[in-house]
């Protein structure tokens, strides 16, 4: 019997819904990985990050500014996210991923959107800690630097917007849902500033 013809409606309908690929996409890649859920939202998203680098250096011009208020007035964040047409920026699906980032850095509050802007002065005052932080460590130096390296790595990942796990699916860092939108929009995406503001701050 063809592969294809055991591929229920319903799993497709599910592997759809989990990945926001197509139809098409979705039956292929059940029918490549015999049915399973599991390895094909892995060879989708693969797929869809390949899509995505490929775009990555696309011109970026058009987009929104986006606001969110929550905590009843007592939290904003104002948001601008690119994309390359004016089409692709109306769509419910790009309004909808500016709207969780601005939920997201309500919540988790980020200082930074990626590694590189955070100040060099500001990675070798955290070196600094580290390396005191281990001072009476009895290891050799080059597994202390390894260790400050991790320590270093985590602090990306709590202060980096796009290296945070994502509020409502903390498998994902930001920079993943941006990428499965951008292979779902077809257009590179780039998240430009943001600004949050608490009361009282």
């Amino acid at each position: 019997m063809d592969n294809a013809q055991n591929i229920s409606a319903g799993l497709v309908k599910n592997l759809r819904q989990m990945t926001g690929a197509g139809f098409v996409d979705c039956k292929n890649v059940l029918v490549e990985t015999g049915g399973d859920l599991e390895k094909a939202v892995e060879v989708l998203r693969k797929k869809g990050l390949a899509k995505a680098q490929k775009k990555a250096g696309r011109e970026a011009k058009e987009g929104l500014i986006y606001s969110y208020i929550h905590a009843g007035g007592r939290i904003g964040v104002l948001l601008e996210i690119n994309c390359e047409t004016d089409f692709v920026a109306r769509t419910a699906e790009f309004q909808e991923l500016a709207k969780n980032i601005a939920m997201h850095i309500a919540a988790s509050n980020p200082l930074y959107i990626k590694r590189e802007a955070v100040q060099p002065e500001i990675i070798a005052k955290e070196k600094e800690i580290y390396r005191e932080q281990l001072a009476t460590m009895d290891k050799p130096q080059a597994v202390k630097e390894k260790i400050i390296e991790g320590k270093l790595e985590k602090y990306y990942q709590d202060v980096c917007l796009l290296e945070q796990a994502f509020i409502k699916d903390p498998s994902k860092n930001i920079s993943a849902v941006i990428d499965n939108d951008i292979a779902k929009l077809g257009e590179n995406i780039i998240l430009k500033r943001f600004v949050r503001y608490q009361l009282g701050e």
